[in-house]
């Protein structure tokens, strides 16, 4: 074999070690990338509430429920938020909506309830007597930890004449903190510092550790009874809690004309619109938004 022969096939082998050390470098980097996605979606059980919190820190995703509090005959508002809300979603958060009321004792309502549940499955009964001011809302957010098979990042409450777009809600609670947390429309109207008043029984939201501390606390359990969206905020400032706070206006608000400084005109990036009592305000609302724009043409329909 000449010389020349050598050298070539010298050149060959450095070139095919130089390329399985490039091969070998660009998998071990893929793996050293892969690595912490792999170890968040292959956790154990155990290590469940890390994976929340590293999914949570991470801004990635997170998990919300709101619950509507409402009462067991009002059927066609709840059947019609199933389908406002069930037409939304988010690729940014898990959004749960359940209705939410106090002990039935009427037979005919557990008969129907009972198909809503077996249907819907989106309904939670509380041990109590139906009220308002009187400790639903304290009984709703004692009674998650005990009741519910996980825990949320947030959980809200909101009331059955509020319209909530969840996207821009989930865009608005994204960048937030997931301890510590209190989030909604504050009052007074006017005020734009959510350090001061509480916040409106519209809608709010409250860090699962705030949930908790509710449930556990003596300081909400010894003051339950009036205006209830404001307890929360009382029992807040009285147990030294909830140091992120954050209003959410003038993206909340109540519809148009119905409740003076509160109110204001419909505007695109609205999270949720108030005092939707009646019917009309309800479509105008919704044509506002153009909810149902993804409706596809069909020879089924006509509309």
């Amino acid at each position: 074999m000449t010389s020349r022969d050598l050298m070539k096939q010298r050149s060959i082998f450095l070139v095919m070690l130089n390329s399985s050390v490039i091969l070998a470098v660009f998998v071990i980097f893929l793996i050293l990338l892969n690595a912490p996605i792999r170890f968040l979606f292959t956790a154990s059980p155990e290590n469940a509430f890390k994976v929340d919190e590293a999914l949570a820190t991470s801004g990635t995703r997170f998990s919300l429920l709101i619950g509507v509090l409402t009462r067991p005959n009002n059927y066609d508002r709840r059947h019609f938020l199933r389908l406002v809300y069930g037409i939304q979603s988010s690729p940014v958060a898990e959004v749960q909506v359940k209705f939410v009321f106090c002990s039935v004792t009427n037979p005919e309502q557990k008969i129907f309830l009972a198909l809503e549940i077996l249907r819907f499955n989106d309904i939670i009964i509380l041990n109590c007597t139906e009220n308002m001011n009187f400790g639903k809302t304290y009984t709703y957010f004692s009674s998650l930890p005990d009741i519910l098979p996980r825990r949320f990042d947030y959980v809200m409450k909101a009331d059955d004449d509020v319209y909530i777009r969840l996207a821009q809600l989930v865009s608005s609670l994204q960048p937030l903190p997931r301890q510590d947390l209190y989030y909604g429309f504050v009052i007074p109207c006017l005020s734009m510092n959510p350090h001061k008043g509480y916040m409106s029984g519209m809608g709010f939201a409250l860090s699962w550790d705030l949930v908790e501390w509710i449930a556990s606390s003596e300081i909400p359990k010894h003051d339950t009874i009036g205006p209830e969206d404001k307890l929360v905020g009382r029992w807040l400032n009285t147990g030294n809690k909830a140091r992120n706070r954050f209003t959410s206006k003038p993206a909340m608000y109540d519809y148009p004309g119905t409740n003076g400084r509160c109110s204001h005109e419909l505007v695109p990036d609205t999270v949720a619109v108030h005092r939707l009592k009646r019917w009309d305000r309800w479509l105008h609302v919704l044509e506002f938004f153009n909810v149902t724009k993804e409706l596809n043409h069909s020879k089924l329909y006509n509309l």
